[in-house]
């Protein structure tokens, strides 16, 4: 990446409630430019740790609650404190993946092996320090859950070893 380090920016707020006329002021903030993503060129975005949610609620409750579950038995990525970090090597990924749900279990019909940590991050089943979860879930959920997290990534630009994190929400 070709990295621009810190940059002060003019931040203006949209609704001046959103901000006190004392810190309205032009703001420091980490600023990373690259040209990381396959197809997308070059952008930059701030160097926050970005924020995946999935909802109990929503598309992929199946997907939402394995990795609830997951991140409650210790698993890390559900807090700043313990992200996750991308993986973008398909060799390792794929590691990871065989690590977590080999082609040995036999899948219940309609189903697919989700694996947390997500075989795309270095905490993964084969890359990672520790453990990890599997289950079987919904095959629809698993894949439009998988599609969601590469929009993600993408929308982010989430590169080689940056951190996030998943939020589950009700």
């Amino acid at each position: 990446p070709c990295s621009v380090g810190l940059q002060d920016l003019n931040l203006r707020p949209l609704d001046p409630q959103w901000m006190s006329p004392r810190t309205a002021k032009t703001q420091t903030a980490p600023v990373r430019c690259d040209n990381m993503l396959p197809g997308r060129g070059p952008g930059c975005v701030f160097e926050v740790i970005p924020e995946l949610n999935y909802s109990l609620s929503g598309p992929y409750p199946e997907l939402a609650a394995h990795i609830r579950d997951a991140q409650q038995s210790g698993l890390p990525g559900g807090s700043s404190t313990r992200p996750l970090h991308r993986l973008t090597d398909s060799d390792m990924r794929e590691k990871n993946r065989n690590t977590s749900c080999p082609s040995s279990l036999t899948r219940p019909p309609g189903t697919d092996c989700d694996e947390y940590p997500f075989a795309s991050t270095w905490e993964g089943a084969a890359t990672g320090s520790g453990g990890f979860s599997r289950r079987f879930i919904d095959s629809t959920q698993n894949r439009l859950g998988g599609s969601a997290l590469a929009t993600f990534y993408n929308k982010n630009r989430v590169i080689e070893q940056d951190a996030f994190t998943v939020v589950i929400t009700p």
